[in-house]
């Protein structure tokens, strides 16, 4: 019976040899039931199997079984004790029923196994798993019973396997290797396959033996060091259960008949391989210096375009891959050369040097050659990819310089110039990059020789040399143009940003000419509480109109200025627009304020004047007379001077506007009455004076 047939009923653990072993040198074997019901055909087979292991000698001892029903009940153990009869009668022992505490008791009196042992054929006894240790030593034991032997029932099962394997496979190889190496030689080395047989069959089945020996020893070599106790694993994988020399016997008589059939193999193979090389010697050299030489001298264009390189470089890797397969054969035979070499008798040994020395002579021209080729198509192929690319940004470039320029602002110009500089720096750099990769190919082609095996080559590099330098020139050609037409349109465009500069900035002056209207309207309202305030005014108002006519000069001149650049332009569509309009507007309506703005300064002027003037006159003057045309003149300025401020500013298209808001007029307005008020007051006291004077000189 084999493991791998019951495989998984051994791996329910049903039943176990632990390797522990009673006062009597007895293997135990253990049963753990468990509160499923157990099968007991599967039982059954698994003690046939496990009882299938120990030689006679170590079954002559007897078995102590170890019944632990402690999870099961009691008719279950009563069913595989009484199985063990018809299964290992002779060889049990002892049967230990390891009972759960007081729970059986009633009923082991209606069935007593020692009273049964004659019929049985083994006495059973009934003890609790911590007086297990009266029958058994603890370092037999099982931890599950208080023990110290360590146990995997899963390393127990792979290592059986393992064995079971070998020794099935070991003894199938052994009996082959017999047989051929019986048979005469001569014979049987006809056949191809024996020759193969052994790197597939024999290398396993050793490798696996030797690491199952060196398992076995260590574990055995570590079970006597463990003695009688200390805890250290006693697997039934030692000598007495798996029959180390059985292995070791295997294993030796495995070298024996191997080391037989290798020097069989040895002598036919020497014979055969030395003919085999010296054929495909020959084949090698003679494709390589025939068709594949031949390949080699119809190749030597570069092509005039990427698609044409393109194509010469598949061309030349079909050809690399048919000299692949003759490479390949080349490093095997040498290989093989080698092999021999270190090991050949005296006779082949200048053969073999003769036959290496001329397949690596041959194989080493050609690879330089394809090496050669190779690398000179790569260059090609990189010098039209850079001239392509160079003809696209070329191409990309003209048309930009072609196309009409309609920006929309200085800002927009400013970009688009950018724009141009950096596709112009792009195509320098891919011009010059260009020149690098083909002077590179050119000096590549300056160092190519004739073949080995005679064709001179300088016509078609000459074909190809000019072809580089007919592409290296056209394109420096249309740089040249590209350059030129940049200087042209570089200048237009500065221009350009220059017209609209001068629209931004005659916008701006209108703005400002606006902001400078709006400032005279809002905030030069006041008119000064004397004279002296009022001569202030008028010079800060002057001014202020120097700063608007500055202005509104510069808005001119950038106007005239645009229409110039305009017309350097050819630029019809574009004008001053509606900016020279709006400047004229704005600047007629700060004109018109501005002499309103004065007017009212001078009127206040004069008010503060005159009445200053009465104001400050000496009481001994004002006795005399009354100066009527001096009030009169206080009066009329002043009712005019109020009249005027109730008067909006009327601008030429019609539209009035006033000074400041209405507070703002009702306060200046109530100032210039204060001054009248306090005129009239003098002027009536004055009357008064000069009327008593006049009374008392009568």
């Amino acid at each position: 019976m084999e493991a791998f047939k019951i495989l998984p009923v051994l791996k329910k653990k049903l039943a176990f040899l632990s390797g522990g072993k009673d006062r009597r040198s007895g293997l135990i074997l253990t049963i753990p039931l468990c509160t499923e019901q157990t099968s007991m055909e599967e039982l059954s087979a698994t003690l046939d199997y496990l009882l299938s292991i120990p030689s006679e000698k170590c079954k002559a001892r007897g078995f102590t079984v170890i019944v632990d029903g402690r999870k099961s009940q009691w008719n279950i153990v009563k069913t595989v004790v009484l199985m063990l009869q018809n299964v290992i009668p002779a060889e049990v022992s002892l049967v230990c029923v390891v009972k759960p505490d007081e729970f059986w008791d009633k009923k082991v009196t209606h069935f007593c196994f020692w009273k049964e042992k004659d019929r049985l054929g083994f006495e059973v006894i009934l003890v609790s798993a911590n007086k297990l240790t009266r029958y058994i030593e603890p370092c037999q034991l099982t931890d599950e019973f208080g023990g110290s032997l360590l146990y995997d029932h899963l390393d127990w099962l792979n290592k059986r396997l393992v064995f079971e394997k070998f020794t099935k496979e070991s003894t199938s190889l052994l009996d082959e290797l017999i047989v051929i190496n019986e048979n005469e030689k001569g014979s049987q080395f006809s056949n191809g396959l024996t020759l193969d047989f052994c790197p597939k069959c024999c290398f396993s089945p050793l490798i696996t033996g030797h690491e199952l020996l060196s398992e076995l020893q260590q574990r055995r070599f570590n079970g006597s060091e463990g003695g009688g106790g200390g805890g250290t694993a006693w697997s039934p994988m030692d000598d007495e259960l798996l029959a180390q020399p059985q292995v070791m016997k295997l294993l030796d008589s495995l070298r024996e008949q191997y080391t037989k059939y290798q020097e069989v193999c040895r002598q036919r193979s020497k014979r055969s391989q030395l003919e085999e090389i010296q054929t495909k010697v020959m084949q090698v050299v003679n494709w390589l210096e025939g068709p594949g030489t031949e390949q080699l001298r119809t190749q030597w264009g570069i092509g005039d375009s990427i698609r044409a390189s393109q194509a010469l470089q598949q061309k030349h890797e079909e050809i690399e891959s048919q000299h692949s397969e003759w490479f390949a054969v080349y490093v095997e035979l040498n290989q093989q050369i080698a092999a021999l070499l270190s090991a050949g008798d005296e006779e082949d040994l200048m053969e073999l040097k003769g036959l290496q020395q001329q397949l690596s002579d041959v194989c080493y021209r050609q690879a330089s050659q394809l090496e050669f080729r190779q690398n000179i198509l790569q260059s090609a192929h990189e010098f039209h990819m850079t001239a392509q690319d160079l003809s696209q940004q070329l191409d990309g470039l003209l048309g930009m310089l072609c196309a009409d320029v309609a920006p929309t602002d200085g800002a927009a110009i400013q970009q688009t110039l950018k724009h141009l500089e950096e596709k112009l720096k792009s195509v320098e750099g891919a011009l010059q990059s260009l020149r690098e990769k083909g002077q590179v190919l050119l000096d590549q082609m300056s160092t190519q020789t004739s073949f080995s095996y005679g064709k001179d080559v300088s016509i078609e590099n000459k074909e190809n040399i000019d072809h580089i330098h007919s592409v290296m020139e056209d394109m420096q050609l249309r740089k040249q143009r590209c350059e030129d037409m940049v200087d042209v349109r570089r200048l237009k465009m500065l221009q350009m940003v220059q017209l609209f500069k001068c629209e931004e900035d005659a916008s701006q002056a209108v703005e400002w000419l606006g902001e400078l209207l709006d400032a005279l309207l809002k905030t030069h309202i006041r008119l000064g509480d004397d004279s002296q305030e009022t001569k202030v005014l008028l010079e800060k108002h002057k001014k202020f109109v120097d700063v608007a006519q500055s202005t509104y000069d510069y808005g001119r001149q950038l106007l005239q200025a645009t229409v110039v650049l305009c017309q350097s332009l050819r630029c019809t569509t574009r004008s001053s627009g509606d900016t020279l309009p709006r400047l004229n507007r704005v600047w007629k309506q700060f004109t018109v304020t501005s002499d309103e703005r004065q007017h009212r300064l001078e009127m206040a002027s004069a008010f503060h004047t005159a009445a200053e003037k009465i104001l400050r006159e000496s009481p001994e003057l004002a006795e005399l007379m009354v100066d009527v045309e001096a009030y009169e003149e206080v009066e009329t300025v002043g009712k005019g001077l109020l009249d005027r401020l109730t008067v909006p500013v009327i601008f030429p298209d019609g539209s009035e506007q006033f000074f400041g808001s209405p507070g703002d007029m009702a306060s200046s307005a109530e100032s210039i009455r204060e001054r009248m008020k306090l005129v009239e007051e003098k002027r009536f006291l004055q009357e008064e004076l000069v009327t008593l004077q006049r009374e008392r000189k009568n």
